[in-house]
């Protein structure tokens, strides 16, 4: 009689925890659904992170404090993307358009080491990309060169650019 009623208590919670795992699946990895990577705004500044990334935590508490960044931002999409997620994500980055995962968008964009910045603007014409971590001052010069579009000036490349306003 014990048995049967261990036995009974087993199936039991086999179950319930299918029934209450039942709408994840259909979920697929992001409960949210699909993200977008597509900026509204004249100007994207993509993040791709990965969580292991001390940098990259550095550069989110930078983005969340220092009122130079805060300011320098506005009027520009910040998104993020993680490079080990399985999250679905909608693109239109370097005359591509498409879904795909997180993980995969990063090994496509050829992403080795982050945090790794991609500015772009709303046609998803790459303009810049920056490997490795920027400190607050260097990347608001950086923003500031993209929003303001410096980066049109074929005489002068961002690191001049970033020289001759004295941001490194």
């Amino acid at each position: 009689m014990s048995r049967f009623i261990a036995f009974f208590m087993v199936l039991l919670s086999i179950v319930l925890t299918q029934s209450s795992c039942k709408g994840e699946k259909d979920k697929g990895p992001n409960p949210y659904g699909t993200k977008s990577l597509i900026p509204q705004s004249p100007y994207a500044m993509l993040i791709v992170e990965s969580e292991s990334c001390i940098y990259c935590k550095q550069l989110d508490k930078d983005l969340q404090r220092d009122p130079q960044l805060q300011k320098a931002v506005e009027g520009m999409d910040v998104l993020k993307l993680l490079a080990e997620s399985n999250a679905r994500v909608r693109y239109r980055l370097d005359g591509k358009e498409g879904e795909s995962t997180e993980e995969d968008l990063a090994r496509a964009l050829g992403v080795r080491a982050y945090p790794h910045i991609i500015f772009y603007n709303s046609q998803g014409e790459i303009i810049l990309r920056i490997p490795g971590y920027t400190p607050p001052k260097t990347l608001a010069c950086v923003i500031r060169y993209v929003k303001e579009e410096f980066y049109k000036n074929k005489k002068e490349n961002i690191n001049q650019f970033l020289q001759r306003e004295g941001c490194v």
